[in-house]
């Protein structure tokens, strides 16, 4: 039967959704700076580790977000599609947004999504209804000079990792039906500003 795991934790809350034998369990933890340490219990709370043999598929949200936060679940997600073999898809953590947003981007057409930075900008990409296709027209980077360099709508980015994770669980599903091979090493982290720019 089938059974797989999807990972969102680009926010300060980190959410998790499982699919068992048909039915989606979901759950999701204000874990914070705790996630290194709150990780893999969180994980083993809706999955034992024993039973991780059992996976078919994972899907991951792979940011923007927090540097720490969106490699953890991006790194773990690697690790368990290589170790058993299995097909890995992830998605950006934006573009959630936009596929959970879907009418509301029906509406107002081609729009920005992003995330402010205190004192170094924001962080935006752009994204539009093609058909019935959610697509990505510019991939989230760094606008230094804020909002007002984009034109058109602009939404403040709001994640809700549950909901998003179960959203990754429908995504991989569509991809696995569709015969994608999902390999692990084409997953990485987004990161549109540098972890090593101050330095």
């Amino acid at each position: 039967m089938s059974c797989a795991l999807a990972l969102h934790s680009c926010s300060d809350c980190f959410g998790l959704a499982l699919l068992e034998d048909g039915v989606v369990r979901s759950a999701e933890h204000p874990l914070g700076r705790e996630l290194s340490r709150g990780l893999l219990p969180a994980v083993e709370a809706l999955l034992p580790a024993a039973q991780w043999p059992r996976l078919q598929w994972l899907a991951v949200a792979t940011g923007p977000g927090g540097f720490t936060g969106t490699r953890l679940s991006v790194v773990l997600a690697r690790t368990l599609a290589q170790q058993l073999q299995i097909p890995l898809w992830g998605w950006g953590s934006f573009e959630l947004i936009a596929r959970r947003r879907v009418l509301d981007l029906a509406e107002q057409g081609p729009l920005w999504i992003g995330q402010t930075l205190p004192r170094r900008g924001v962080v935006a990409g752009r994204y539009a209804l093609v058909g019935e296709q959610v697509e990505e027209w510019d991939a989230p980077r760094l606008h230094p000079q804020g909002w007002e360099q984009m034109q058109g709508p602009c939404w403040e980015a709001e994640m809700c990792p549950e909901r998003d994770a179960q959203l990754l669980l429908q995504l991989g599903r569509e991809a696995q039906q569709a015969g994608s091979p999902g390999p692990w090493q084409l997953v990485l982290p987004q990161y549109p500003t540098s972890p090593v720019a101050a330095l």
